[in-house]
């Protein structure tokens, strides 16, 4: 692999820019023949000339031309690097990489993440969905910045994860007006009820059967998902009803969902885990700030 010498490049950089090795010798603070000498070096390692007499001065070749636009683009980006690591505005967007555990419903994640675009610089969020052990083997490898979990990151996780608490409630139950249940209070009116549940590997799912079970309630399990938005659309067309986070209930009812009941014996929690223990990234500190104080308030 060949590497490029920067210095040789911010020697070239500063004379096309100034226009002249004279002017580049002051602003560098470097003797001309110092600088003259480092701009050969390049071109002999490039293979091209960059520059070509014009007078008594310097005019930049095609080849010159080419590298000056790659030499824009490096040291913007230098100075952008140093501003990012130092928490100063940069030109760019600032990139969060988030990464949504399967269980975590994504009214739920929107609410959660909505926060980010609040802030005064610009924000690119990008979201991925999968199993929590493949997230948090993401997370090791810094290519997520922050997962978003129904559970905190497991003892058994190898890499040394900080599950950081965004809030709890309690759960509702929910169904379309077209769905009949027995004539009994709640929970005793779940009790036979067709119910659509998440897939088993979900915390909510495993809380809720604990909770059928002390109360002596069987439900007619007649549909069990891993997506929770299909999960939304079965019970749109009143294929069952389905336990949901009770903070979700003003926007279920605007889809037409009536609330059966709601027990707080079963709590519903959420997790931004990270590799810090210290929340550093400005978007992560906005959405746990978020979360904790006015969204599970």
């Amino acid at each position: 692999m060949e590497w490029l010498n920067y210095h040789h490049l911010l020697y070239f950089w500063t004379v096309a820019r100034t226009g002249s090795v004279a002017a580049a010798s002051e602003e560098l603070r470097l003797a001309a023949p110092t600088i003259s000498n480092q701009i050969r070096k390049l071109e002999d390692s490039l293979g091209e000339k960059l520059f070509r007499r014009a007078g008594r001065g310097l005019a930049l070749t095609d080849r010159g031309r080419l590298a000056m636009r790659y030499a824009d683009d490096i040291f913007a980006v230098g100075r952008e690097f140093a501003d990012a690591m130092k928490d100063r505005p940069t030109g760019r967007p600032l990139r969060l990489s988030v990464g949504i555990a399967d269980a975590v419903p994504k009214l739920i994640a929107y609410q959660i993440l909505e926060p980010a675009f609040r802030l005064r610089m610009p924000v690119r969020i990008i979201c991925s969905e999968d199993r929590p052990d493949r997230l948090l083997a993401d997370l090791a490898l810094n290519e997520v910045d922050v997962v978003l979990s129904d559970a905190p990151a497991s003892p058994a996780t190898k890499s040394r994860a900080f599950s950081h608490l965004l809030g709890e409630c309690g759960v509702s139950f929910f169904a379309s007006s077209t769905v009949r249940l027995e004539h009994k209070r709640f929970p005793k009116c779940m009790d036979g009820a067709r119910l659509l549940v998440a897939t088993d590997n979900s915390e909510l799912r495993r809380r809720l059967d604990e909770w059928f079970v002390v109360h002596n309630i069987r439900p007619d399990v007649v549909g069990e998902f891993q997506d929770s938005a299909l999960l939304r659309a079965f019970a749109e067309q009143g294929f069952g009803a389905f336990a949901a986070p009770s903070i979700l209930e003003a926007q279920l009812r605007g889809y037409g969902f009536k609330r059966i009941g709601k027990t707080d014996e079963i709590r519903a929690r959420f997790y931004a885990i990270t590799m810090e223990r210290k929340l550093q990234h400005p978007a992560v500190v906005a959405i746990c700030e978020a979360a904790q104080l006015k969204l599970f308030s």
